[in-house]
């Protein structure tokens, strides 16, 4: 099996503002992309809802000093669109879920897809 991250991307401010009857009718499209994953056969290793990019710090190398590092507020871009969320899914069937992934496009900005690189031990 082929291990994806499922990356949910959006605006942020769309959850923000969301009443609770928005919210749990998106938290009911996430539970029926899990039913479908599993009926499916893809099976969900992992995953979250992350807190607001506000939040996030960013690490870097210092450009003036080579060993240094730097600590700043994030996100990372300058940008609306934020990574929200993930689920690590692995499947044999990317076309599959891919399909499955339709379910969350429609709340989403974009659903990012992605293969992780294996390692030999």
């Amino acid at each position: 099996m082929t291990t994806y991250v499922v990356l949910l991307t959006g605006d942020e401010r769309t959850w923000e503002d969301a009443s609770p009857e928005e919210r749990a009718s998106m938290y009911a499209r996430h539970d029926e992309f899990s039913r479908l994953l599993e009926e499916r056969g893809h099976q969900v290793t992992g995953g979250a809802e992350l807190a607001h990019s506000r939040t996030a710090k960013v690490v870097r190398k210092a450009a003036a000093d080579g060993d240094a590092i730097t600590v700043t507020d994030g996100p990372y871009l300058e940008s609306v669109e934020q990574v929200g969320g993930f689920y690590v899914v692995e499947s044999d069937d990317l076309d599959d879920l891919l399909e499955v992934c339709g379910v969350l496009a429609s709340l989403e900005d974009g659903v990012e897809v992605r293969a992780t690189v294996a390692h030999d031990a």
